[in-house]
């Protein structure tokens, strides 16, 4: 049985996430496209690149050495940047049966990212025993001042994804919010030169596809958590911060590195993106740029100077496959923030599945 090369695959996630996520205005019908999707052919050379890699198998023995390999320094975490996937992680039904067991596989709950998350939650909170879990979604965006969310015993759900099945507005994740974390996490920013505050459960951030506007942790942390940590998670609090609607590469890596001594208090940084995120114009199929592009970052996270890297990262984002990828700019953002935040170590590569990559900064 053949199985889907890596461009193959960046493109079907693509598709899935035009499909549920994208405005109705532009949403299109692209089941007809899906049902007639042929895998390109799989190969695999024997000194096997994280490029010939879109074999499960092959995929976790890669990212299980990589999370085996992190060296526990609970006195500083790293900070990473995961690929936070789509609520397609957590529920399949509905879903498998309307986009035939082929696709399904690969980005349903029993897909490559949903299997990595399961192991990538677990590891961290092996490795680091962290106090705490600050984390920036993709998913929310204010102009020139971080929110930083305050909620308290729990921390309510935003789901803002739209025209979904039931079930997945009953979706579960249960975790609580702290005080003092987003106290501290708004004054650093302060100390920073960055504007910041508090926003509360009273205060909406977003819109619901559930039919309200309302606060809460959106579908970029909680789906990925849900994974990661199980349906309840309460034994340490979980902050959301905004990230910046000026979409700024290098204001975004400002923005990570102003909390980046969060990681010597016992805190985990987690920044949610894609590396790959096109909502429209999907019929033309993948192409050599969006291979091309996805090559460029995986070289320049692991740049070995740190001046290079960081210039090397920024330039991506000029990159001519970069609009193939991001006709705009926030899931790319995450990355920046991660970056920052993991100033002044080493970078690693710790899972590469198409569009959803995962890198660990400042080990």
């Amino acid at each position: 049985m053949r199985r889907p090369s890596k461009l193959s695959l960046l493109f079907i996630l693509s598709i899935i996430s035009a499909f549920y996520l994208a405005p109705s205005t532009l949403r299109v019908n692209i089941l007809p496209l899906l049902s007639k999707l042929k895998f390109l052919r799989f190969s695999m050379s024997t000194s096997m690149t994280p490029r010939d890699r879109t074999d499960l198998k092959d995929l976790q023995t890669f990212w299980r050495k990589a999370l085996d390999d992190l060296p526990a320094t609970p006195e500083k975490i790293p900070a990473f940047f995961f690929g936070h996937g789509s609520p397609l992680l957590v529920s399949g039904a509905a879903a498998s049966s309307r986009f035939g067991p082929d696709v399904w596989k690969w980005y349903g709950p029993e897909g490559p990212l949903a299997t990595f998350l399961k192991d990538f939650g677990p590891a961290l909170l092996k490795k680091y025993q962290p106090k705490g879990i600050v984390v920036f979604s993709a998913h929310w965006e204010t102009d020139n001042e971080r929110l930083v969310t305050d909620y308290g015993d729990e921390n309510p759900l935003l789901m803002d994804y739209y025209n979904f099945s039931p079930d997945y507005y009953q979706l579960k994740f249960k975790s609580k919010g702290d005080s003092a974390l987003s106290k501290r996490v708004v004054e650093l920013y302060q100390e920073a030169g960055q504007k910041a505050r508090l926003t509360p459960k009273s205060e909406a951030r977003g819109d619901d596809g559930r039919g309200y506007p309302g606060p809460g942790l959106d579908h970029g942390v909680f789906i990925p958590f849900k994974i990661m940590f199980g349906e309840e998670y309460t034994e340490i609090p979980i902050v959301q911060v905004s990230i910046d609607s000026g979409l700024s590469p290098g204001a975004h890596w400002a923005l990570g590195k102003a909390v980046a001594k969060l990681r010597e208090e016992g805190i985990l940084v987690l920044s949610g993106g894609l590396t790959f995120h096109n909502l429209r114009a999907m019929a033309a199929g993948p192409t050599p740029l969006a291979t091309e592009f996805d090559d460029a970052i995986l070289a320049s996270v692991v740049v070995a100077d740190e001046s290079e890297r960081k210039q090397a990262m920024i330039n991506l984002t000029k990159h001519a496959g970069f609009r193939a990828c991001h006709p705009r700019e926030e899931h790319f953002m995450p990355i920046y923030v991660a970056a920052g935040a993991g100033e002044g170590g080493e970078p690693k590569v710790i899972a590469d599945i198409a569009g959803c990559e995962t890198v660990a900064f400042g080990l």
